[in-house]
């Protein structure tokens, strides 16, 4: 097995010297097969510049944002974190990423000291579902393919996916919009809640389009696909840890124009809703009508 990339160094983010009215940090590169850089990286260290700026205590309940343009992933970003509220008990971030001079990436993130209040949730029951640790890793699956290099991508990543369902790596077994995977980093992170939630939404961008490729039975190795997320929110619920299992429970409503929503809500092992997510992506397959 080779080693994937160290996910707290991929989520570093240092204070870049420049001085201006806004934070400006930057992040390292997360090499890719296609040089674009992931959008789920750039998520996380946008996340993580904005929690440098914090008032101690404060902790992150949402985020907006926007991919505006393809990034290189070979050159470290920069990130521009504006300082837009400090209230009482709310602050809000702007992060964007910049290559170039380029923007690349814009979110506004909402924070809140913790409070008490009314409380309900959809619980969800595990106890029908496969253990985690009962079901194949991809490099169980697919390490046989690490020699030729061509399912790098999917095998040196750090976290760790495992389908309750089939996967859709190299065929679609059952067209569906709906998909469960359990998931958790592959290193185990200090209790630092920011690093946490930056790394679930670099996490959560791997596997977004899956329910949407799933319901046409669109493979990721088809030859001449292309995809790309063009937005992303997230809320956070409940504590979590993404060093711990959680369940990646998927579905996508809804495709048109070249376009696909997918959501999906993030379960601990105790069933309690701890995150919630939407993006929708853009995606291009040779022929539409042959998948339809």
């Amino acid at each position: 097995m080779t080693t994937a990339p160290d996910l707290i160094e991929m989520l570093s983010v240092i204070d870049s010297g420049a001085r201006t009215t806004d934070d400006i940090l930057t992040g390292p590169a997360m090499p890719t097969p296609h040089g674009r850089a992931f959008g789920g990286q750039v998520l996380g260290q946008a996340l993580a510049a904005a929690a440098t700026t914090l008032p101690a205590g404060r902790e992150i309940h949402s985020m907006h944002g926007y991919f505006l343009r393809p990034g290189d992933s070979e050159e470290r970003m920069t990130f521009e974190v504006s300082r837009l509220h400090d209230g009482r008990s709310f602050s809000t971030r702007r992060a964007q990423a910049f290559q170039n001079g380029e923007a690349l990436m814009s979110l506004i993130a909402s924070y809140q000291d913790a409070d008490t209040g009314v409380e309900h949730q959809e619980a969800r029951d595990l106890s029908n579902l496969p253990d985690p640790e009962s079901l194949p890793s991809v490099w169980e699956k697919y390490g046989h393919l690490a020699a030729g290099g061509r399912a790098s991508w999917v095998l040196n990543r750090p976290f760790d996916f495992r389908y309750v369902e089939s996967d859709i790596i190299l065929s679609v077994a059952e067209r569906t919009n709906r998909q469960l995977v359990w998931m958790r980093s592959r290193d185990t992170l200090p209790d630092e809640h920011a690093l946490h939630t930056a790394a679930l939404a670099f996490a959560s961008d791997y596997l977004l389009l899956e329910p949407v490729l799933r319901a046409h039975g669109v493979p990721w190795a088809t030859p001449g696909f292309r995809g790309a997320s063009l937005d992303h929110a997230m809320w956070f619920h409940r504590p979590f840890r993404i060093d711990d299992w959680l369940l990646y429970e998927l579905e996508s409503p809804t495709a048109q124009g070249a376009r696909g929503l997918a959501q999906g809500r993030f379960y601990d092992r105790s069933g309690s809703l701890v995150a919630s997510v939407a993006q929708e992506s853009m995606i291009h397959v040779p022929d539409p009508g042959a998948s339809a």
